[in-house]
């Protein structure tokens, strides 16, 4: 097998990864306040990360989505500074508390930013059968 050979089964395999890593975001969003939104932004990704072991996702689509991504997170980045600034950063990983809403933006927040990386990794050289 030849490094090219080795470099896209590696591609083909971290793409098949990160799309049952968003399918399953996409899933637990569900029963979320807000779940079209959030199931359509993770199902997106998923449906890329999917597609590009098959088929070259134009650059300017991954551009195009990974700006509008970064915006829509702006929106989150107060939440994320709230609890960057706060003691006890481990209740992110636990319960929605109502009266902390920086727990659930900062989850958004961090969220998009994964999109964006898995978005980010797909624009290295494209992947085919």
């Amino acid at each position: 097998m030849t490094a090219d050979q080795n470099t896209n089964k590696s591609r083909k395999i971290i793409n098949i990864i990160l799309f049952i890593l968003f399918v399953l975001f996409a899933l637990v969003q569900l029963n979320d306040p807000d779940p079209l939104v959030w199931f359509t932004i993770y199902g997106m990704i998923a449906i890329i990360c999917l597609l590009a072991n098959y088929k070259k996702i134009p650059k300017i689509l991954l551009w195009i989505l990974i700006l509008g991504l970064i915006i829509y997170s702006v929106s989150y980045f107060p939440y994320f500074n709230d609890w960057f600034n706060i003691d006890h950063k481990e209740e992110l990983f636990g319960k929605m508390v109502y009266e902390k809403p920086y727990l659930e933006g900062t989850r958004e927040f961090l969220g998009l930013l994964i999109a964006v990386l898995a978005l980010i990794y797909q624009l290295k050289r494209p992947v085919f059968k």
